[in-house]
């Protein structure tokens, strides 16, 4: 293990540098957490930052006890990244742009069938939200046509199947209303307690958890495939990793549940770790580690809080100038508040929360990918 490993207790671990700025409410946030019930050990991440009473971007190992809340609301929420039949050099952002002006509203009768097929090979049964499905939802979610900028491993690249000629698809989201609805369930039920391992309260909601992440990763799936179908494009899967979840995993030879909050595994493979959308993403070989709790940043991190941004910007920055960044790709974003809240000013940059993690010993970069189309939303989102 490199350097960037700060020990803040004997129970907390934070991997990054002395310089990487990270709010000091996360860090009571993270020392927090440490105090539960159960907790064995606790790591937040370069991009750490504080969230609703627990932190983003950090990982929370538990005997015995499973915590709900530590998961959050968005189980299951991660990234999938696409290889489209599209080429970068074929682009014409303008004419591009306007393919996409139907890839908000609930999948139409024409999915219907897919949808029922897919359901039944992952085995998910609830009916509820079957009209999210397919739907980005707000926040830092989205949907993102990226190309290969800088390559620095040829060979890792190529045993992805990724071409540089290519035009990638990210797609960041998660359970949308379904993880909300377990959530609130578990919370009127049992507070923030946290659930004993084995209980048949535990059990039913890891029931719930495991569809839902499930359900998510579909989502996520039927996201890509109705871009691509906008795009008239071909495309295939390339890797798909949930950032949101608890799982059973042992430590110290001894069984315990490994909860991720906004923090990526890095015991499954490749994976992407993103910037905002003014920044780049970051493909990546995870070098697998117990002091991180086998986990990495799951993008950038906030430096803003969301509701400030606007008052932050809007005096330097019009709407307009916004759905332009420094990286000449183009944004598509019809709510005005949100375009000021995932505005790239709101965030770390990138190249950072992965330095510190590379400096950790913790990755090799595979591949840099530049934004070209970014969408967001056309209007309000729900």
């Amino acid at each position: 293990m490199g350097t960037n490993v700060q020990t803040i207790t004997e129970q907390v671990s934070l991997i990054a540098s002395e310089t990487t700025w990270i709010e000091g409410a996360a860090i009571q946030q993270l020392k927090k957490t440490a105090e539960l019930s159960g907790m064995v050990r606790v790591a937040g991440m370069p991009d750490l930052h504080p969230g609703r009473g627990y932190p983003i971007g950090a990982a929370f190992y538990t005997r015995n006890k499973i915590y709900p809340a530590l998961v959050g609301n968005d189980i299951g929420c991660g990234m999938s990244l696409w290889q489209s039949s599209l080429k970068v050099s074929k682009i014409n952002l303008d004419k591009f742009m306007k393919k996409f002006d139907r890839v908000e509203a609930p999948l139409d009768e024409s999915w219907s069938e897919v949808v029922k097929r897919r359901k039944g090979e992952k085995d998910i049964t609830t009916q509820a939200f079957d009209l999210s499905l397919g739907t980005i939802g707000g926040g830092n979610h989205f949907a993102e046509f990226q190309a290969i900028d800088q390559v620095y491993d040829a060979k890792a690249l190529k045993a992805l199947g990724l071409d540089k000629k290519q035009l990638q698809l990210l797609v960041h989201s998660g359970s949308r209303g379904l993880g909300q609805s377990i959530l609130v369930e578990h919370i009127r039920q049992f507070n923030h307690h946290g659930l004993i391992a084995g209980s048949e309260d535990c059990q039913h909601y890891m029931q719930q958890h495991d569809e839902a992440v499930r359900w998510a990763e579909l989502n996520r799936e039927l996201i890509a495939r109705r871009f691509l179908e906008a795009a008239r494009s071909e495309g295939h899967l390339v890797l798909d990793v949930n950032h949101n979840l608890v799982t059973a995993k042992a430590l110290d030879n001894q069984s315990g549940y490994l909860h991720r909050k906004g923090a990526t595994p890095s015991d499954l493979g490749y994976v992407v770790i993103p910037g905002s959308r003014g920044d780049y993403t970051y493909l990546v070989k995870p070098q697998p580690s117990e002091q991180s709790l086998y986990s990495l940043a799951h993008g950038a991190g906030r430096k803003w809080k969301r509701g400030d941004c606007q008052g932050r910007l809007s005096h330097k920055y019009k709407k307009d100038d916004l759905v332009k960044t420094a990286l000449g790709s183009r944004v598509i974003c019809g709510n005005k508040e949100l375009l000021y809240d995932e505005a790239p000013q709101a965030y770390k940059k990138c190249e950072s929360v992965v330095a510190d993690m590379a400096d950790a010993g913790l990755l090799e970069v595979v591949a840099r990918l530049r934004p070209v189309l970014t969408f967001k939303t056309h209007g309000d989102c729900s």
